[in-house]
């Protein structure tokens, strides 16, 4: 195999930014439904924000194909086997879509239930799971969407997601307002509208990932059988960051319902700082997406020393990143709950938490750029692990005992805040001592 040149900071800033426009689609389709629901009134912000994270929380927990897809086309991409994973990809794509459908079953029916678990009630309950009822019909091309960037992430190529991406953030953004408020031939759909504006902005870009594989990849769409021998691994990564994703979401779970607990203006501050939150966090994440990508292929090389060295340069741009958007967020600080809703309430109380939200950026970027660097090892097990660990000595003693003393959503900002300095300390201490030059890893 011939050796390639080392890896640059070009290199991975051309990564980069790709995977932030392409990552923060999502994020920007529910910052989009936020801030046109948050005219409707209050109770809609609410409605949308509670429904909106449970969205994004199913497709989490089940999107974790995308991360091991990656890994396992990133490491033969790297061995020069390509042609070897070609049938692993649709696969992946089907399982998505299967698991997809069965998750749209099963939160369909219990809609009214789940969003009680959250302190839901009243039209805020009945709002949320209008919404949710709609925009759960994209879960299945959602997730093969994301199946399918995992696969196009994995050959070097960031820049199909990223167009992918713009592409459904400007669906989303049209048809927003032309749902919601109704214009010309439109009818004034509300709520409602929001969600089928976000549908329709998924299934085009599932669409464009589907036109993508088959004319630009090695990969069909439909496998020609149904077993692979790197299928086992496949289920065993997506396992390891399926259980890591749960507690992940058990956190996001909490916090929205701690914060409806607390009333209306509660749930609705929360929604809007958990939104710039998400935001920031897929931004970051560009980062750490380029690390799992160039991670992959260093891991299918066997070059241990170039993967320390390239993935310590993530750390240090992804907290860079960071920072700069935590000055942005300083800067904007009395203007960026405007955005969302006028009600003074609200506003008053997101400026009294959304120094936290600051704080935690730079932080933030530890987290995800190690996240990045272990699934494109393929190692969910470490990221397994720390995600428990952290949950039940960070995040829930904290979240508790803040509520405990009448913190409000002081006590939730300060479970993320010391959940996220937990995770990345683990992360960082446990690669320094894995995989520094000293002691490299052994080839498997």
């Amino acid at each position: 195999m011939t050796e390639r040149a080392p890896i640059t900071r070009r290199d991975i800033d051309r990564l980069a930014l790709p995977a932030i426009i392409s990552g923060i689609a999502e994020p920007v389709i529910s910052l989009v439904d936020t801030a046109f629901v948050g005219r409707l009134g209050t109770t809609d912000l609410a409605a949308v924000g509670i429904a909106s994270s449970f969205f994004l929380l199913v497709a989490w927990v089940l999107a974790q194909t995308r991360s091991a897809v990656l890994a396992v086309v990133a490491r033969y991409y790297g061995q020069g086997r390509l042609d070897d994973i070609a049938g692993l990809v649709p696969i992946a794509v089907w399982m998505n879509f299967g698991l997809g459908l069965l998750f749209l079953a099963i939160t369909n029916v219990f809609a009214e239930p789940i969003f009680r678990l959250y302190n839901a009630d009243g039209e805020i309950l009945a709002k949320a799971v209008e919404y949710y009822r709609i925009r759960s019909i994209g879960h299945p091309i959602v997730l093969a969407t994301f199946a399918l960037t995992g696969a196009f992430r994995g050959i070097q190529n960031l820049s199909w997601g990223m167009w992918i991406g713009i592409v459904g953030a400007a669906v989303n953004g049209l048809l927003n307002p032309l749902l919601i408020f109704g214009y010309g031939p439109f009818v004034a759909m509300g709520i409602a509208g929001s969600a089928w504006a976000s549908f329709i902005a998924q299934v085009v870009m599932f669409g464009m990932a589907v036109w993508i594989l088959r004319t630009r990849t090695p990969f069909a769409l439909f496998p020609r059988r149904w077993h692979h021998p790197e299928l086992k691994a496949l289920w065993l990564l997506s396992g390891n960051l399926f259980a890591r994703t749960i507690a992940l979401n058990i956190c996001y779970y909490l916090g929205n319902r701690y914060a409806t607990g607390y009333g209306e203006e509660y749930i609705g501050a929360h929604s809007i700082a958990m939104q710039v939150w998400l935001f920031s966090a897929f931004f970051i994440d560009g980062y750490a997406a380029a690390g799992s990508v160039l991670v992959g292929r260093l891991n299918g090389e066997r070059n241990w020393k170039e993967l320390y060295r390239v993935s310590w340069q993530v750390v240090r741009m992804s907290v860079t990143i960071g920072a700069v958007l935590a000055v942005v967020f300083l800067v904007g600080y009395n203007r960026i709950g405007s955005l969302f809703t006028q009600d003074a309430r609200v506003l008053t109380l997101v400026d009294q938490v959304f120094w936290l939200v600051v704080l935690t950026q730079p932080i933030n970027a530890i987290a995800f750029a190690f996240d990045g660097i272990y699934k494109g090892m393929g190692n969910g097990k470490i990221l397994r692990n720390v995600l428990l660990i952290t949950t039940a000595i960070a995040f829930i003693p904290v979240a508790w005992a803040g509520d405990t003393l009448g913190w409000k959503l002081h006590a939730v900002w300060a479970a993320f805040f010391a959940w996220m300095l937990a995770r990345g300390l683990l992360l960082a201490l446990h690669f320094q001592k894995n995989h520094a030059p000293r002691g490299l890893p052994k080839p498997a």
